[in-house]
């Protein structure tokens, strides 16, 4: 006999339309209002990419692709799909509520954010928590998933395939630049957070199982709390590796993500672009994973270890 198991895929959100904008942001800030300029600021950032982000699309066909791909892996279980975003709606407790009525007892939750944070995946984790305990829906929390060797395969060949459009006496003057966003450093000293480990980690493993000679460690798309944020950041770590080592080429990983959207079609291929052009270096930027098998059956495989 089949089980239906929820699946419940959260993620951050993005707006749908223009006038979710404002809203949307106001979300983010905690219900604070944001002012016209930092509205106008995000508007263009979004008008520079194309109008809005695809985030929204790519968040409905990789949820959609990991439902697809556990169905193919479980004999005697039925996963049943629920989207719960944290900035618009579907939020994470409309997700949970649908669950309910839909009478799922028992759920997968997984985050697409492959690194784990109590300020991330811990926060996701924490209102379908909070949620489901109303109703008495048991859940096994996906944590983190950078670890997986399909997740650590996909990124590797990325890296292989870039280093191959580059003449192979170069790549002695080719680095590696690891991204993930960055969060507030006072909240990861504070929770002894494993996120900055984890990062460092995933850079480790791609250097041990790649063709790349040179790595570092970055941070990316910090917010404006007027409080320090993990860095360095990715600009300025990019000026700072051009002017100790004068490396000819770039190639920027943003491995906290997991599709391309504003923060890395705009923060990466614009912002280090520009960078990289004022130093006369070359920017690459692999394409992000996305709904390919390797990182969608990287997610399946750490299911099987929580369910």
């Amino acid at each position: 006999m089949t089980k239906t198991i929820g699946l419940l895929v959260m993620a951050y959100g993005t707006p749908y339309k223009e006038s979710d904008i404002e809203p949307y942001y106001t979300d983010i800030r905690h219900g604070k209002r944001p002012t016209e300029e930092e509205l106008q600021d995000l508007k263009d950032r979004y008008e520079f990419i194309g109008g809005l982000s695809p985030l929204a699309g790519t968040t409905d066909r990789q949820a959609e692709a990991l439902k697809h791909a556990l169905n193919e892996s479980y004999e005697d279980v039925e996963f049943q799909l629920y989207l719960g975003l944290k900035h618009i709606s579907p939020y994470i407790e409309e997700a949970v509520e649908k669950m309910h009525n839909d009478g799922i007892e028992e759920a997968v939750t997984v985050v697409l954010a492959p690194h784990y944070s109590s300020f991330s995946v811990g926060s996701y984790n924490k209102r379908a928590k909070e949620e489901a305990d109303k109703y008495g829906i048991k859940l096994h929390h996906v944590e983190h998933y950078y670890h997986q060797p399909k997740f650590i395969e996909y990124w590797t060949n990325k890296i292989n395939e870039t280093l191959a459009q580059i003449p192979q006496d170069e790549h002695d003057e080719t680095i590696l630049v690891v991204s993930a966003h960055s969060l507030p450093k006072g909240l990861i000293e504070k929770n002894n957070d494993p996120y900055p480990n984890e990062l460092k980690d995933t850079m480790n493993r791609l250097q041990v199982a790649s063709n790349i000679k040179h790595v570092a460690q970055g941070w990316q798309s910090e917010g404006n709390t007027g409080t320090p944020w993990l860095g360095p950041d990715v600009q300025d770590l990019t000026r700072a590796l051009y002017n100790d080592h004068h490396y000819k080429h770039f190639i920027y990983t943003p491995v906290g993500f997991v599709c391309e959207h504003l923060e890395v079609l705009y923060d990466n291929d614009y912002e280090c672009k520009v960078v990289c052009d004022e130093i006369g270096a070359n920017y690459y930027r692999p394409k992000m994973p996305n709904t390919d098998p390797l990182f969608i059956h990287a997610i399946v495989d750490e299911i099987k270890t929580v369910f």
